[in-house]
């Protein structure tokens, strides 16, 4: 590629587990794709969520990446990133509330199911300044008011290159989380945040964060961001047609090294969309 800025693309897991076939099939493309665009990929670690991130699993994750024949240009953590979380949700603070609202009180709030991310009712969006006040010594987390954004930010679009140009929707995820109980900053906010103060061009991922980007592109036009290109690919499945995920046992790629198999070979595999005996890619 050439006649324009250099493709940069990052690899950002988070050291809650082993990474799977799913990790490797993202981290191959967006390594591809800026190894192509002559430009650069760099590796991200989500290591502030402090009740489930672990040492051990970010060695492990470089072990992996090396297996597969990835190198990356730059290597860097959320945690040591937290003064930019703040200071984006002080830029947003006139659109934010806080929520003492807990996961059952949220579920059992819902006449419907909504999926498997329930949309926040907006329960304490209607609290007065008293109640919040007064409840400010309990845990709780800063959401916020989807509307109020929407109408501040104006309509959105942004471009993905297997959906094309996207009208962005962020009403439909609801008044989501930005910062959490137990972590500085949401997946929303952190991501977003990154990904422009490390110059991404192109954000490579699975079609399940599909939705998120809605969200993205909103706090994008708020904070003055940015806007990257998306590449959202397919999903890797197994037989069930459930896709790979930690939390279902999902095939470790530290299993597959230790047990001997060829990361370089796996990784041409996945290039030419071949997977293992088991797994197929699912709808984009």
């Amino acid at each position: 590629m050439s006649g324009g800025p250099a493709v940069v693309t990052r690899f950002a897991p988070s050291p809650t587990g082993r990474l799977h076939l799913g990790h490797a099939l993202s981290a191959v493309r967006a390594h591809d794709l800026a190894r192509g665009g002559g430009g650069r990929f760099l590796l991200r670690i989500e290591d502030i969520d402090g009740t489930r991130s672990r040492p051990e699993h970010v060695e492990t994750i470089l072990r992996d990446l090396g297996w597969l024949g990835l190198a990356w240009d730059e290597l860097s953590f959320q945690s040591e990133r937290l003064d930019l979380y703040t200071a984006a949700q002080g830029q947003l603070a006139d659109l934010l509330y806080p929520c003492f609202c807990t996961r059952a009180e949220i579920a059992a709030s819902l006449s419907a199911p909504h999926g498997p991310a329930p949309v926040y009712p907006g329960t304490c969006r209607h609290l007065s300044p008293a109640d919040r006040r007064a409840r400010m010594g309990q845990p709780h987390s800063w959401r916020i008011d989807m509307a109020r954004a929407v109408e501040r930010a104006g309509p959105l679009t942004w471009h993905d290159a297997y959906a094309g140009e996207v009208i962005a929707d962020p009403l439909a995820q609801g008044d989501v989380i930005l910062a959490r109980k137990d972590a500085p900053a949401s997946y929303h906010l952190a991501v977003t945040v990154d990904d422009a103060a490390q110059g991404v061009s192109d954000v490579v991922r699975g079609v399940d964060l599909f939705d998120a980007t809605h969200v993205h592109r909103l706090l994008q036009a708020l904070l003055g961001l940015p806007t990257p290109r998306y590449h959202h690919h397919p999903l890797i499945v197994g037989a069930d047609g459930q896709r790979l995920a930690k939390r279902h046992g999902a095939p470790a790629l530290a299993a597959m090294r230790e047990g001997g198999a060829d990361g370089h070979a796996l990784s041409d595999a996945l290039r030419r969309n071949m997977l293992p005996a088991g797994f197929r890619l699912g709808e984009a």
